[in-house]
C-alpha cells in the first residue's frame, strides 16, 4: 500500500462526525494532515461522495468558530509537504482569511445582502410561483439529479464538498433563475461552517458580482468527471448564462479592526466567549485576570428564516466547548447565555450577568462583520449606559492576513510566503 493510500484509509477511518470538540478538530487535523500535498492536489476537486471525504480536510466546522486555528493546520500542512507540496492547500487556508478581510473593508456589501433576504423572504408571501420554486429547490425536487441530491446531503450533513457547493449556486443562479441572495441564506441556515464573509462572498464569486464579469458556470461534463459518473446532468444546464450584474459598485475602505493588545483593562473584568471564537484563552485574555466568563451563540440571528438545528446545536456546543476550557484553564464561574428559538441571544441578559458579576469590563474576541457583530455593536452601546467597557481582542492572524485583502484573491495570495513568515511559521 502506498503512503497516500495508507494515509487516505487513516483519514477516512478518522472521518468526522463534527463532534464540536477541540480533541475532535485536533484528532481531525492529525488524520489529514499527511494528505495535504500532493493527495490533496490531485484529488481535492473530485466530489466522491459523503461517504468518501479523505481527499478533502473537511476541518471548517471547528476552523469557523476557532477550536482549530489557522497556524496550527497551516504549520501541520508546511511540516508534512513544505509550502510547496502544499501549496494548493495552503492557498485554500488563505481563501478563509481572505474573504473575511475582504468584507471587512466592504461592511456595505453584507448590510445589502441581509436586506434582500429579508425582502425576497417577504415578496415570497407575496408571490406564490417564487415560493414554489425556492420550495422546489431547497426540498431537492427540481428534477436535476445531482443538485437534488446535494440539496438533500445539506440539509442531512450540514456540509457539502466545495466543489458541490459552486455547481449548486451555478445552477441555483443561471439555470433555475433563482435570486442569488436566497441561495447564499439557505447555505448559511444549514452549514455547520456557516460562515459571513466565505458564503457571501463565495456565492457573489459564483454570481459574477465578486470580480465583476467573471461567473462560474457549471458544465454537465466537469460534474460528470468530477463525480466520477455519478451525477451527468446533460442537456440540463444552462451552460450560456451571463454573469450578474449590479448597479453599485463599493469600494474598500479602512478596516476598523483593533490595533495590537496594550494598556490597562480597568478591572474586574469578565470574559464573553462568542461562536466567532471558542478558543480565548490563548489571545483575547492576554495580559487579562478575568474573574467571570460568560457564552453565547448568534447562530439564531443568520437569517430571518428558521436556522437548522444542527448548525444551531454546533455553534451553540462549540460555545459551551470554550466556556468549559476557559473553567478549566482559570477555574471561574462561567454562565451559558441560552439563545431565544428565533431572536437570538438577549443583549439585556449579558448586561444583567456583567451588574450580578460587579464587572467594570468586559473583554471578548473581535467578531468580524456578521450576525456576532452586530450583536456585539448593540451590547456596546447597552453596557456604555452601565458604565461597563467592552474591549475586543483581535488575533494577530487576522492583524496579518486581513490587510491584504482590500482586492482580489491574487495580491495575497503573492505576498503567502512573507505572511508566514511573518507569523513564524516559515
Amino acid at each position: 500500500m502506498s503512503v497516500d493510500a495508507a494515509a487516505a484509509r487513516a483519514a477516512a477511518e478518522a472521518a468526522p462526525s463534527w463532534t464540536p470538540s477541540r480533541d475532535a478538530a485536533l484528532a481531525r487535523l492529525a488524520a489529514f494532515a499527511p494528505l495535504s500535498g500532493p493527495h490533496y492536489a490531485r484529488t481535492r476537486n473530485f466530489d466522491f461522495g459523503p461517504a468518501r471525504r479523505d481527499n478533502v480536510s473537511m476541518l471548517s466546522p471547528w476552523l469557523r468558530c476557532r477550536l482549530l486555528l489557522e497556524e496550527e493546520v497551516l504549520d501541520a500542512a508546511l511540516r508534512g509537504a513544505g509550502l510547496e507540496g502544499a501549496e494548493k492547500f495552503v492557498q485554500e487556508v488563505f481563501w478563509r482569511g481572505y474573504f473575511k478581510g475582504w468584507l471587512e473593508h466592504r461592511p456595505d456589501v453584507w448590510r445589502r445582502y441581509r436586506r434582500e433576504v429579508t425582502d425576497l423572504v417577504a415578496a415570497m408571501d407575496r408571490d406564490g410561483a417564487l415560493r414554489r420554486r425556492y420550495e422546489n429547490a431547497v426540498g431537492g425536487e427540481t428534477g436535476i439529479d445531482c443538485f437534488d441530491a446535494w440539496s438533500r446531503e445539506l440539509r442531512d450533513t450540514g456540509y457539502l464538498h466545495n466543489h458541490a457547493r459552486m455547481w449548486f449556486a451555478s445552477i441555483w443562479i443561471f439555470t433555475l433563475r433563482l435570486p442569488w441572495s436566497l441561495g447564499a441564506d439557505f447555505f448559511y441556515r444549514f452549514l455547520l461552517d456557516g460562515d459571513p464573509a466565505s458564503n457571501t462572498l463565495s456565492w457573489r464569486w459564483v454570481a459574477g458580482l465578486h470580480t465583476r464579469g467573471k461567473h462560474y458556470l457549471a458544465r454537465a461534463d466537469n460534474i460528470r468527471r468530477y463525480t466520477e459518473g455519478r451525477f451527468y446532468p446533460a442537456g440540463r444546464l444552462d451552460e450560456c448564462a451571463q454573469p450578474l450584474e449590479e448597479e453599485i459598485a463599493v469600494e474598500p475602505r479602512s478596516m476598523q479592526l483593533p490595533k495590537k493588545e496594550g494598556g490597562a483593562i480597568p478591572a474586574p473584568a469578565g470574559l464573553l466567549v462568542t461562536e466567532e471564537d471558542c478558543m480565548p484563552e490563548d489571545e483575547a485574555l492576554a495580559g487579562v485576570q478575568p474573574v467571570a466568563a460568560a457564552g453565547l451563540s448568534c447562530a439564531a440571528l443568520r437569517s430571518p428564516l428558521p436556522v437548522s438545528a444542527a448548525a444551531a446545536d454546533f455553534a451553540q456546543a462549540a460555545v459551551s466547548e470554550g466556556l468549559k476550557r476557559i473553567e478549566a484553564v482559570y477555574g471561574l464561574p462561567c454562565e451559558r447565555i441560552e439563545p431565544g428559538l428565533t431572536e437570538g441571544p438577549d443583549v439585556d441578559a449579558v448586561r444583567r450577568w456583567a451588574r450580578a458579576q460587579g464587572l467594570s469590563t468586559v473583554v471578548t474576541a473581535f467578531a468580524p462583520v456578521g450576525p456576532a457583530r452586530e450583536f456585539l455593536d448593540r451590547l456596546r452601546e447597552r453596557l456604555t449606559q452601565d458604565g461597563v467597557l467592552l474591549v475586543e481582542r483581535a488575533r494577530r492572524y487576522d492583524r496579518v492576513v486581513w490587510p491584504h485583502a482590500p482586492k482580489g484573491f491574487f495580491g495575497l495570495k503573492k505576498k503567502i510566503p512573507a505572511i508566514l513568515q511573518d507569523l513564524n511559521l516559515l
